[in-house]
């Protein structure tokens, strides 16, 4: 059974850094682009960036030069290294492949408050 496992949430105050991963149980080589999504309290998932195969990426207007996505196809794992949280980037934060995404993990909290 394909598993996305989210971690390395939690709270931190603003201006703060956090590092999330992403461990999938295929074979990220045969994944050209993988996502980083998040979902606040209360509104829909937003897609927040995303990386090829290739390293080429892409990220949500709201998050661009603070967040920065990554990919380790050995390890099977996609990060997102977070820098200068805002209060606004509280929510679940998760990760999938954009084409054709996988069950949905349980995705990981991130909370910025004072």
């Amino acid at each position: 059974q394909v598993r996305l496992v989210e971690s390395g949430g939690g709270l931190v105050q603003p201006g703060g850094s956090l590092r999330l991963s992403c461990a999938a149980s295929v074979n990220l080589f045969s994944i050209n682009d993988m996502a980083w999504y998040r979902q606040a309290p209360g509104k829909e998932r937003e897609l927040v960036a995303t990386i090829t195969n290739g390293g080429s990426t892409n990220y949500a207007n709201s998050v661009k030069g603070r967040f920065t996505i990554s990919r380790n196809n050995a390890k099977n794992t996609v990060y997102l290294q977070m820098n200068s949280l805002k209060p606004e980037d509280t929510a679940v934060y998760y990760c999938n492949a954009v084409m054709y995404p996988m069950q949905w993990g349980k995705g990981t909290l991130v909370t910025v408050s004072s």
